[in-house]
This record gives structure tokens, C-alpha cells and sequence, in this order.
């Protein structure tokens, strides 16, 4: 028989520090609620204990928002999806904790998503744009993960290639810190690129086999070049702050592209997608976009389905509800949750 009803999905986002919940009917998006944790920003990043203690207060909360927000009964909900992995593990229990129990209350299914499977579906959410076809080759860049991840249905993906050490919001974040930005330091990287000229410094690409990543040297060629710089004048950094940060994003930006372009040669495929939260960065956005004069098919993912949110969550349990893909109480959450990756070349 065919079903008159929507699907009814909670998601539940809890990886890092931002506690997310969200309500999709099928594939349109009802409520999406993030409370951010301002409490890391005098430590200069996430401090894994004030983050799962600042879950368990937003927890509750943040549901109880996501459904007001959606005008549903928790009754009228058919699953509840929560991110099961990769992601600190003391936020990722409190999470799984609260989604079982939710669950385990009202009978319903429980079903466990990969962050960033979630990061990738995101791009089905019906926002009233167009969508990718299947199949297309995701660029999913973000503080944690670098993964060039070929889509060829909602629940099958198979990573391409990946950072060898670094991901590539951790080399702008920690160049960032370099040059004495708050943190967050990406964005404020971002901010300042467009102020100044992307040509004033050379910084070396790496040179890694297939379609793997490294971050690690450039951000010690960075480093470096500050260095140099403050001996041969004290006011350095201050004096070409933005010409610095212009230059490093070039530099950024044209690694992550050209590891696509390769891709998309080697396998034939030019539907392209981007997410991941350093998709929010402008300089990426613009580059991305630019490639649609060359024959690309581009998708960029809304501001609010970049950075971490459980409406990504909630999409990821709807295909996997539709496919019956629904687990027991006793999974435990997974700090490490990769992807299935393709066989290496080298």
C-alpha cells in the first residue's frame, strides 16, 4: 500500500560542540535547531569535557525546540536518527545516550549515522534547489576530514581519497592561531583574504600519490615564512596579515581543486558537490562555483547545512528508514567511523 503520511524523522547532532536537532517530513526540513557552545572560544578550541557537559544541558532543550518548532507530536515521529560517528567520544555518547532513551520510550526505531555520510546528504534535503543526480563526487572538507567521496546512491559512498595527516579546516585554523586570530581562526582567515592579495606569497603544494591530501607541510611552509618575516621586520605579521591569509587560501583552495579535477577526470564524472563546514568559506564557494563555466555541474550546500547540524542527520535516517536499515540498542558510538574507502593506487 502506498503511504498517504510523511515520514517523521528526529535527528539528533551531537560530534563535536554544537548539540543540533531536527525534524524532516520525508526529505523537507520542518525544524533544524543548533546551540552553539561559546564556552571553548577563551581556550582557543574544543575542550572534550566542557563539551559533553554543555550537551547535557542543551540536550532536552534543543529537542523540545526542533518539535515545537515543527508543530509535531513526539508521537507522530517514525524514527529517531542520531550521529553514531566519527566525533569526540564523550559528546557522541550523550548523544546516543539521549537518542536511545528517546527512542526506547516511544518504541520507536533507532538508526546510528555516520557524520559525515550525513555531511554529503545533506544536498538531498529539499530547500528548493536543484539537486545532484547520482552518481557525483563529493568534496568534503571540514576541521576533522578531507575526502574526495564518490556518491553513488544515499547509502552508497566510497571515499576516494583523503588527507594523509592533516584536514584541511585544521590548517587554516592553525594558521589562523599563527597569526594571532580568535578562534574559530578559519572564518576570520576568510574574512581577511578578501582584503588582500593573493599573489603577494608562494607556498609550496604537496606532492601526494592518486587522490590523497596533505596539509601538514603547508602549514609549516606558513609557519616558516612568518618567521623569516618577523626577523627582517618586528610588525610582520601585522603589516601583511591580509596579503598572508589571501595567499594561504589560494594555496588551500587550489590543492582541494585540483585533487577534484583529478577525480572527476579518472573517473568521468562532472557532477560535482561540496560540503562539509569549510564549504561556508567564500574564497571555496567562489572557486567551486566558477567551475560551472567549464562544463561542471555544481551543487553548494546552503550556509546552514555547512558547519555541523542534525537536519544532515535526519536526512541520512530517512534513506536509511526507507530501506528498513534501522539498529538495536546495544551499537556504541564510534569515535573513528570511516567511510568505506576505494583500493589505493599509487
Amino acid at each position: 500500500m502506498e503511504r498517504t503520511q510523511p515520514i517523521y524523522i528526529l535527528g539528533i547532532e551531537t560530534s563535536c560542540d554544537d548539540t543540533g536537532a531536527a525534524v524532516l517530513a520525508g526529505d523537507k526540513l520542518l525544524a533544524n535547531i543548533v546551540a552553539s557552545q561559546d564556552v571553548h572560544r577563551k581556550w582557543g578550541g574544543v575542550v572534550p569535557e566542557l563539551a559533553s557537559r554543555t550537551h547535557q544541558q542543551n540536550m532536552v532543550p534543543v529537542v523540545d525546540a526542533a518539535l515545537h518548532e515543527a508543530k509535531i507530536d513526539k508521537a507522530a515521529l517514525h524514527a529517531v536518527a542520531y550521529t553514531r560517528g566519527p566525533g569526540l567520544p564523550g559528546s557522541l555518547l550523550v548523544g546516543s545516550a539521549f537518542a536511545k532513551g528517546f527512542a526506547a520510550a516511544l518504541n520507536l526505531p533507532l538508526i546510528g549515522v555516520n557524520h559525515m555520510e550525513g555531511h554529503v546528504l545533506a544536498h538531498l534535503i529539499d530547500s528548493g534547489k536543484p539537486r545532484p543526480e547520482f552518481p557525483f563526487l563529493c568534496l568534503t572538507v571540514s576541521g576533522g576530514h578531507t575526502q574526495i567521496v564518490l556518491v553513488e546512491a544515499p547509502l552508497r559512498m566510497t571515499v576516494l581519497g583523503e588527507t594523509t595527516d592533516d584536514a584541511v579546516g585544521e590548517a587554516f585554523d592553525k594558521s589562523a592561531k599563527l597569526l594571532g586570530l580568535p578562534y574559530p581562526g578559519g572564518p576570520w582567515v576568510d574574512r581577511l583574504a578578501a582584503e588582500g592579495n593573493p599573489e603577494a606569497f608562494r607556498f609550496p603544494k604537496p606532492k601526494v600519490p592518486g587522490l590523497d591530501f596533505s596539509f601538514s607541510g603547508i602549514k609549516t611552509a606558513f609557519m616558516l615564512k612568518l618567521k623569516d618575516g618577523q626577523s627582517e621586520q618586528s610588525d610582520f605579521i601585522e603589516n601583511r596579515k591580509a596579503d598572508l591569509c589571501a595567499s594561504l587560501q589560494k594555496t588551500l583552495i587550489e590543492i582541494l581543486l585540483e585533487k577534484l579535477m583529478q577525480a572527476s577526470q579518472e573517473y568521468g564524472i562532472k557532477t560535482l558537490a561540496l560540503a562539509g563546514g569549510v564549504s561556508a568559506n567564500s574564497g571555496l564557494r567562489t572557486a567551486f562555483e566558477s567551475l560551472s563555466k567549464k562544463g561542471y555541474r555544481v551543487f553548494i550546500p546552503p550556509f546552514a547545512f555547512c558547519t555541523d547540524n542534525a537536519a544532515m542527520i535526519a536526512i541520512a535516517g530517512f534513506y536509511a528508514f526507507l530501506e528498513g536499515k534501522t539498529e538495536d540498542l546495544g551499537q556504541a558510538p564510534q569515535a573513528r567511523m570511516p567511510i568505506a574507502r576505494a583500493n589505493r593506487t599509487t
